[in-house]
């Protein structure tokens, strides 16, 4: 690994469908190390033991789903700045206040555009530094 990719800030996209895991790896990999979990309780695990920079939570998954595993991670006093970006299917305006008051940062819809994601999540790392 070269001394640039450690410098790398580390998201952790996670959503249950290996295809979008893989579609978040590559569109942010030349800004971000992707880190990947595909539910909340991996999730979980991931960011109590790696020093995440920025969350990328897909809205359904099994057991706890994005809305409750946010409002978990806000809880955390220690994550309460992290950036979180819903990243989901779901469209509706309800879904993004709901994604609003769980203390999601921001909220894409899927299918994304690979330059529109690096960016935002870029504007949101801005945002909490």
């Amino acid at each position: 690994m070269t001394a640039a990719a450690t410098n790398k800030p580390i998201a952790l996209a996670v959503d249950d469908s290996l295809i979008i895991q893989q579609m978040v790896q590559r569109a942010l990999d030349s800004d971000f190390k992707v880190l990947v979990a595909d539910n909340a309780v991996e999730a979980l695990s991931v960011i109590y033991h790696q020093p995440i920079s920025a969350l990328l939570l897909d809205i359904t998954m099994p057991g706890i789903d994005g809305f409750e595993l946010c409002r978990t991670v806000r809880s955390v006093p220690r994550f309460q700045k992290l950036p979180i970006m819903m990243l989901t299917s779901h469209r509706s305006a309800a879904d993004r206040a709901e994604a609003k008051s769980a203390g999601a940062s921001g909220y894409m819809t899927k299918p994304f555009d690979a330059q529109e994601l690096r960016q935002a999540l870029t504007r949101l790392l801005a945002r909490a530094a």
